[in-house]
Protein backbone atom coordinates (compact mmCIF):
# COMPACT_ATOMS: atom_id res chain seq x y z
CA UNK A 1 0.00 0.00 0.00
CA UNK A 2 1.36 3.50 -1.03
CA UNK A 3 2.28 6.36 1.72
CA UNK A 4 -0.49 8.67 0.60
CA UNK A 5 -3.06 5.82 0.23
CA UNK A 6 -2.48 5.04 3.53
CA UNK A 7 -2.71 8.95 4.58
CA UNK A 8 -5.82 9.09 2.58
CA UNK A 9 -7.75 6.52 4.38
CA UNK A 10 -6.59 7.45 8.11
CA UNK A 11 -8.42 8.57 10.36
CA UNK A 12 -5.96 9.37 13.01
CA UNK A 13 -2.06 10.31 12.97
CA UNK A 14 -0.30 7.58 11.53
CA UNK A 15 3.13 6.13 13.45
CA UNK A 16 5.76 4.96 11.04
CA UNK A 17 9.96 4.99 12.02
CA UNK A 18 13.16 5.10 10.06
CA UNK A 19 15.50 2.09 10.73
CA UNK A 20 19.52 1.61 9.84
CA UNK A 21 20.25 -1.93 8.29
CA UNK A 22 22.37 -3.78 10.62
CA UNK A 23 25.95 -3.17 9.81
CA UNK A 24 27.95 -5.91 8.44
CA UNK A 25 27.92 -9.37 10.33
CA UNK A 26 25.54 -8.47 12.79
CA UNK A 27 22.87 -11.02 13.19
CA UNK A 28 19.21 -10.62 11.82
CA UNK A 29 18.06 -11.40 15.47
CA UNK A 30 19.52 -8.03 16.93
CA UNK A 31 17.95 -6.84 13.85
CA UNK A 32 14.70 -7.90 14.90
CA UNK A 33 15.11 -7.89 18.64
CA UNK A 34 15.22 -3.76 18.16
CA UNK A 35 12.20 -3.28 15.80
CA UNK A 36 10.08 -5.72 18.02
CA UNK A 37 9.13 -3.19 20.62
CA UNK A 38 7.86 -0.70 18.18
CA UNK A 39 5.49 -3.31 16.40
CA UNK A 40 3.09 -3.33 18.98
CA UNK A 41 2.04 0.51 17.54
CA UNK A 42 1.08 -1.03 14.24
CA UNK A 43 3.55 1.38 11.67
CA UNK A 44 1.73 1.96 8.45
CA UNK A 45 5.30 2.09 7.41
CA UNK A 46 8.77 1.75 7.76
CA UNK A 47 11.66 3.69 6.13
CA UNK A 48 14.93 1.60 5.90
CA UNK A 49 18.09 3.50 4.82
CA UNK A 50 20.68 3.21 2.51
CA UNK A 51 24.50 4.32 3.05
CA UNK A 52 27.15 4.40 0.16
CA UNK A 53 30.62 2.73 0.15
CA UNK A 54 33.34 4.45 1.55
CA UNK A 55 37.08 4.11 0.62
CA UNK A 56 40.17 2.98 3.12
CA UNK A 57 43.43 3.34 1.99
CA UNK A 58 46.09 0.81 2.99
CA UNK A 59 49.68 0.53 2.92
CA UNK A 60 51.00 -1.86 0.18
CA UNK A 61 54.40 -2.02 1.90
CA UNK A 62 56.37 -0.06 -1.29
CA UNK A 63 55.25 3.34 -0.51
CA UNK A 64 51.94 3.01 -1.97
CA UNK A 65 48.55 3.24 -0.87
CA UNK A 66 45.81 1.19 -2.12
CA UNK A 67 42.63 2.31 -2.55
CA UNK A 68 40.11 -0.13 -1.34
CA UNK A 69 35.85 -0.18 -1.07
CA UNK A 70 34.19 -0.66 2.13
CA UNK A 71 30.54 -1.15 2.72
CA UNK A 72 29.56 -1.03 6.06
CA UNK A 73 25.67 -1.37 6.26
CA UNK A 74 24.69 -3.40 3.17
CA UNK A 75 21.47 -4.83 2.04
CA UNK A 76 18.69 -1.84 2.06
CA UNK A 77 16.76 -4.25 -0.56
CA UNK A 78 16.69 -7.42 1.96
CA UNK A 79 16.25 -5.64 4.60
CA UNK A 80 12.70 -4.68 3.14
CA UNK A 81 12.28 -8.00 1.84
CA UNK A 82 12.73 -9.38 5.43
CA UNK A 83 10.50 -6.92 6.70
CA UNK A 84 7.58 -7.37 4.43
CA UNK A 85 8.12 -10.99 5.21
CA UNK A 86 8.15 -10.87 9.27
CA UNK A 87 5.68 -8.17 10.01
CA UNK A 88 3.52 -8.21 7.01
CA UNK A 89 4.40 -4.30 7.10
CA UNK A 90 5.21 -1.81 3.72
CA UNK A 91 8.26 -0.31 3.38
CA UNK A 92 10.12 2.29 2.06
CA UNK A 93 13.73 1.69 0.80
CA UNK A 94 15.86 5.08 0.46
CA UNK A 95 17.36 5.41 -2.87
CA UNK A 96 20.22 7.73 -3.70
CA UNK A 97 22.69 8.98 -6.08
CA UNK A 98 26.24 8.02 -4.63
CA UNK A 99 27.69 5.28 -5.53
CA UNK A 100 25.02 4.14 -8.10
CA UNK A 101 25.32 4.66 -11.96
CA UNK A 102 22.04 5.37 -13.34
CA UNK A 103 21.72 1.50 -14.66
CA UNK A 104 22.75 0.41 -11.47
CA UNK A 105 19.64 2.23 -10.06
CA UNK A 106 17.41 1.06 -12.60
CA UNK A 107 18.22 -2.73 -12.06
CA UNK A 108 17.57 -1.73 -8.10
CA UNK A 109 14.31 -0.27 -8.69
CA UNK A 110 13.22 -3.25 -10.90
CA UNK A 111 14.44 -5.51 -7.87
CA UNK A 112 12.25 -3.69 -5.37
CA UNK A 113 9.21 -3.57 -7.93
CA UNK A 114 9.66 -7.48 -8.19
CA UNK A 115 9.08 -7.33 -4.70
CA UNK A 116 5.94 -5.50 -4.33
CA UNK A 117 7.47 -2.53 -2.54
CA UNK A 118 5.57 0.48 -4.01
CA UNK A 119 6.89 2.90 -1.63
CA UNK A 120 10.37 4.88 -2.41
CA UNK A 121 12.35 8.09 -1.03
CA UNK A 122 14.40 9.29 -3.67
CA UNK A 123 17.18 11.31 -1.99
CA UNK A 124 20.76 12.77 -3.43
CA UNK A 125 23.21 11.37 -0.17
CA UNK A 126 26.08 11.81 1.50
CA UNK A 127 28.98 12.63 0.30
CA UNK A 128 32.38 10.34 0.82
CA UNK A 129 33.86 11.34 4.07
CA UNK A 130 36.81 11.72 2.33
CA UNK A 131 35.68 13.99 -0.56
CA UNK A 132 34.69 17.49 0.19
CA UNK A 133 32.03 17.53 -1.44
CA UNK A 134 29.39 15.32 -3.52
CA UNK A 135 30.35 13.45 -6.40
CA UNK A 136 28.47 11.34 -8.99
CA UNK A 137 29.48 7.79 -10.25
CA UNK A 138 30.04 7.98 -13.94
CA UNK A 139 26.64 8.02 -15.40
CA UNK A 140 24.90 8.40 -12.33
CA UNK A 141 22.22 10.96 -11.02
CA UNK A 142 24.45 14.09 -9.72
CA UNK A 143 20.99 15.36 -8.03
CA UNK A 144 18.18 13.82 -5.85
CA UNK A 145 15.99 15.61 -8.73
CA UNK A 146 17.71 13.11 -11.25
CA UNK A 147 17.00 10.48 -9.54
CA UNK A 148 13.58 11.61 -9.20
CA UNK A 149 13.02 12.20 -12.65
CA UNK A 150 14.49 8.45 -13.59
CA UNK A 151 12.43 6.90 -11.06
CA UNK A 152 9.17 9.29 -12.90
CA UNK A 153 10.29 7.99 -16.39
CA UNK A 154 10.03 4.60 -14.92
CA UNK A 155 6.34 5.19 -13.64
CA UNK A 156 5.98 6.14 -17.19
CA UNK A 157 7.15 3.00 -19.05
CA UNK A 158 10.47 4.78 -20.24
CA UNK A 159 13.92 2.55 -19.29
CA UNK A 160 17.44 3.44 -20.03
CA UNK A 161 17.66 0.24 -22.39
CA UNK A 162 15.90 1.20 -25.88
CA UNK A 163 15.94 -2.34 -26.72
CA UNK A 164 13.49 -3.56 -24.06
CA UNK A 165 10.28 -4.79 -25.64
CA UNK A 166 6.96 -5.14 -24.00
CA UNK A 167 8.12 -2.47 -21.28
CA UNK A 168 5.45 -2.84 -18.17
CA UNK A 169 5.43 0.58 -15.77
CA UNK A 170 6.28 0.63 -12.42
CA UNK A 171 3.80 1.97 -9.92
CA UNK A 172 5.88 3.67 -7.23
CA UNK A 173 5.26 6.50 -4.49
CA UNK A 174 7.64 8.94 -4.56
CA UNK A 175 9.11 10.60 -1.26
CA UNK A 176 10.97 13.47 -1.22
CA UNK A 177 12.87 15.17 2.15
CA UNK A 178 12.31 18.69 2.95
CA UNK A 179 14.06 20.56 5.14
CA UNK A 180 12.05 23.35 7.49
CA UNK A 181 15.75 25.32 8.50
CA UNK A 182 16.44 24.79 5.10
CA UNK A 183 19.50 22.17 3.25
CA UNK A 184 22.89 23.47 4.23
CA UNK A 185 23.44 23.75 0.59
CA UNK A 186 20.66 25.96 -0.63
CA UNK A 187 21.52 29.75 -0.61
CA UNK A 188 18.23 30.72 1.55
CA UNK A 189 14.88 28.91 2.23
CA UNK A 190 13.48 30.20 -0.47
CA UNK A 191 15.36 28.95 -3.44
CA UNK A 192 15.06 25.52 -1.30
CA UNK A 193 11.38 25.45 -1.62
CA UNK A 194 11.67 26.33 -5.60
CA UNK A 195 13.85 23.20 -6.10
CA UNK A 196 11.29 21.10 -3.73
CA UNK A 197 8.56 22.72 -5.54
CA UNK A 198 10.25 21.33 -8.80
CA UNK A 199 10.38 18.12 -7.30
CA UNK A 200 6.78 17.76 -6.25
CA UNK A 201 5.86 18.98 -10.18
CA UNK A 202 8.02 16.29 -11.63
CA UNK A 203 6.07 13.76 -9.70
CA UNK A 204 6.96 13.68 -6.06
CA UNK A 205 3.96 12.55 -3.74
CA UNK A 206 4.80 13.19 -0.75
CA UNK A 207 7.76 14.89 1.58
CA UNK A 208 9.52 13.56 4.90
CA UNK A 209 10.83 16.47 6.96
CA UNK A 210 14.59 16.35 8.16
CA UNK A 211 14.57 16.03 12.04
CA UNK A 212 13.62 19.16 14.05
CA UNK A 213 13.55 20.35 17.28
CA UNK A 214 11.58 23.60 17.02
CA UNK A 215 7.91 22.77 16.20
CA UNK A 216 7.66 26.64 14.82
CA UNK A 217 9.79 25.93 11.97
CA UNK A 218 8.34 23.15 10.94
CA UNK A 219 4.57 24.79 10.77
CA UNK A 220 6.38 27.84 9.01
CA UNK A 221 7.91 25.17 6.62
CA UNK A 222 4.21 23.57 5.49
CA UNK A 223 2.87 27.27 5.26
CA UNK A 224 5.64 28.24 2.70
CA UNK A 225 5.08 24.98 1.03
CA UNK A 226 0.93 25.94 0.50
CA UNK A 227 2.31 29.30 -0.79
CA UNK A 228 4.73 28.33 -3.23
CA UNK A 229 1.68 25.86 -4.37
CA UNK A 230 2.92 22.34 -2.82
CA UNK A 231 0.36 20.68 -1.53
CA UNK A 232 1.65 17.29 -0.80
CA UNK A 233 1.17 15.39 2.36
CA UNK A 234 4.12 16.70 4.55
CA UNK A 235 4.93 14.49 7.59
CA UNK A 236 7.51 15.66 10.13
CA UNK A 237 10.49 13.44 11.25
CA UNK A 238 11.53 13.84 14.56
CA UNK A 239 14.19 11.83 16.79
CA UNK A 240 14.59 11.75 20.73
CA UNK A 241 17.42 13.13 21.70
CA UNK A 242 19.64 11.08 23.71
CA UNK A 243 22.90 11.84 24.91
CA UNK A 244 24.81 15.21 25.94
CA UNK A 245 26.81 14.90 22.63
CA UNK A 246 24.10 15.07 20.31
CA UNK A 247 24.42 18.64 21.30
CA UNK A 248 26.71 19.90 19.06
CA UNK A 249 26.74 16.45 16.71
CA UNK A 250 23.55 17.13 15.92
CA UNK A 251 23.57 20.92 14.70
CA UNK A 252 27.07 19.29 13.02
CA UNK A 253 25.77 16.92 10.81
CA UNK A 254 21.91 17.87 10.33
CA UNK A 255 22.71 21.70 10.38
CA UNK A 256 19.85 22.21 12.44
CA UNK A 257 19.45 24.09 15.55
CA UNK A 258 18.13 23.49 19.16
CA UNK A 259 16.61 25.33 20.95
CA UNK A 260 17.70 26.72 24.08
CA UNK A 261 14.82 25.66 26.55
CA UNK A 262 16.20 22.07 25.69
CA UNK A 263 19.57 22.78 25.42
CA UNK A 264 19.94 24.07 28.85
CA UNK A 265 17.73 20.92 30.18
CA UNK A 266 20.15 18.34 28.51
CA UNK A 267 22.66 19.95 30.23
CA UNK A 268 21.47 20.36 33.58
CA UNK A 269 21.30 16.54 33.27
CA UNK A 270 23.78 14.29 35.31
CA UNK A 271 24.26 11.50 32.96
CA UNK A 272 22.95 10.11 29.66
CA UNK A 273 19.90 8.49 31.69
CA UNK A 274 18.56 11.48 32.56
CA UNK A 275 18.96 13.40 28.98
CA UNK A 276 17.17 10.16 27.12
CA UNK A 277 14.36 11.17 30.04
CA UNK A 278 14.30 15.00 28.72
CA UNK A 279 14.63 14.05 25.21
CA UNK A 280 11.24 11.80 25.38
CA UNK A 281 9.49 14.34 27.19
CA UNK A 282 10.30 17.11 24.67
CA UNK A 283 9.45 14.53 21.60
CA UNK A 284 6.28 14.01 23.00
CA UNK A 285 5.13 17.57 23.55
CA UNK A 286 6.43 17.57 20.02
CA UNK A 287 4.46 14.95 18.96
CA UNK A 288 1.13 16.86 20.89
CA UNK A 289 1.17 19.99 19.29
CA UNK A 290 2.22 18.32 15.76
CA UNK A 291 -1.26 16.18 15.90
CA UNK A 292 -3.00 19.02 16.83
CA UNK A 293 -2.05 20.99 13.83
CA UNK A 294 -3.62 18.34 11.64
CA UNK A 295 -0.06 16.31 10.91
CA UNK A 296 -0.44 13.66 8.15
CA UNK A 297 1.85 11.11 10.44
CA UNK A 298 4.32 11.42 13.11
CA UNK A 299 7.76 9.78 11.73
CA UNK A 300 10.39 8.68 14.12
CA UNK A 301 14.22 8.42 13.15
CA UNK A 302 15.11 5.82 15.79
CA UNK A 303 18.96 5.00 14.62
CA UNK A 304 18.08 1.40 15.47
CA UNK A 305 17.79 1.60 18.91
CA UNK A 306 13.89 1.88 19.56
CA UNK A 307 13.65 2.27 23.66
CA UNK A 308 13.13 6.47 23.25
CA UNK A 309 10.61 5.72 20.77
CA UNK A 310 8.50 2.87 22.14
CA UNK A 311 8.10 5.40 25.64
CA UNK A 312 7.15 8.35 23.13
CA UNK A 313 4.76 6.27 20.71
CA UNK A 314 3.17 4.54 24.35
CA UNK A 315 2.04 8.28 25.26
CA UNK A 316 0.84 9.49 21.90
CA UNK A 317 -0.34 6.49 20.21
Amino acid sequence: MKVTEYIKSAKDTLFSFEILPPLKGQSIKDFFDAIDPLMEFNPSFIDVTYHREEYVYKSRGNGLLEKITTKKRPGTVGICAALMNKYKVDTVPHIICGGFSREETENALFDLNFLGIENVLVIRGDSIKSEGRFVPEPNGNAYAIDLLAQVADMNNGKYLGEEIQNKNTTNFCIGVAGYPEKHFEAPNLATDLKYLKQKVDMGADYIVTQMFFDNQKYIEFVNGCREMGIDVPIIPGLKPITTKKQLSVLPSIFHIDMPEELVEAVEKCKDNAQVRQVGVEWCIQQSKDLIKFGVPCLHYYSMGKSGSVKKIASEIF
